[in-house]
């Protein structure tokens, strides 16, 4: 798997290996470990599908002879006190790689930096990597690849594609047979298929990737909460507060408060 194109100022991809500490090393387009591997790593390799290639996460791999775009390579013990003692314990060993994180493997292999800056973004990065990792594991929010049953590789294919649409276009007024076209699936076979994939409709999905985005912007900017419902794709303020409302627990306003307040 060829590496994403991570530009330097030159715009050139730079390759890079970064003892993050002495328990994790990662590795951004190498194909080899070097001498600041851990003593007893596990290896969370992260490729985002050059070509036509799926993006997908395996775990400990045979390690050697091809460049993926990201591996960390974690000492077991440390993985361990991070929660990830499931993770190094799954009966699976490849999963398709989740819109978070493709989103913190495409800036680790594309930081907008000069060389100094660059190695500590990556540093910082890869630490949130396997900690939004083990934390998207355990919540089960990580689909394993081979896990079909009757559903086709091809149609399971689509159905990730109809997830990475959600995901990347949440802010359009998206509506199933627009999904089911765009994804090359009839409207059942969508929706039946999404549902038991990701354990949720596809409305459930598309308010959640919203209502995320709603809490970005309340803790991040000082718009209005009816600003930040109708960027969030809601154009009545009354239903953003009842749907923010059941997601969170609390109101727009309250949660804005107390976050701020933090």
């Amino acid at each position: 798997m060829t590496p994403s194109n991570g530009a330097d100022d030159t715009g050139e991809f730079v390759a890079e290996r970064i003892q993050v500490s002495p328990e994790m090393t990662a590795l951004i387009g190498c194909d080899q470990a070097g001498e600041l591997v851990p003593q007893h790593p596990f290896s969370l390799s992260f490729g985002l599908g050059a070509g036509d290639g799926h993006p997908t996460l395996r775990l400990n791999p045979p390690f050697g002879g091809e460049t993926l775009d990201v591996v960390l390579l974690v000492d077991r013990t440390a993985l361990t006190r991070l929660g990830g003692q499931a993770l190094i314990q799954s009966n699976h060993a490849c999963f398709h790689l989740p819109c978070e994180l493709r989103a913190i493997v495409r800036m680790l292999c594309d930081p907008r930096a000069g060389d100094e800056a660059r190695t500590t973004y990556r540093l910082a990065k890869s630490i949130e990597l396997v900690c939004e990792t083990v934390r998207l594991f355990e919540d089960g929010a990580l689909v394993a690849t081979g896990c079909e049953g009757a559903r086709s590789e091809a149609d399971s294919r689509r159905l990730i594609a109809a997830r990475r649409m959600i995901d990347e276009r949440w802010s359009e007024k998206l509506t199933l047979d627009q999904i089911a076209r765009a994804c090359g699936l009839n409207r059942a076979k969508l929706t039946r298929g999404f549902r038991e994939m990701f354990n949720c409709s596809i409305a459930e999905a598309l308010a959640e990737r919203r209502l995320l985005e709603a809490r970005r912007l309340l803790l991040t900017t000082d718009l209005p909460v009816s600003s930040v419902g109708y960027e969030s794709g809601y154009l009545n303020n009354a239903s953003f507060s009842r749907a923010f409302g059941r997601h969170f627990g609390r109101s727009p306003s309250d949660y804005r408060a107390i976050g701020v307040a933090a």
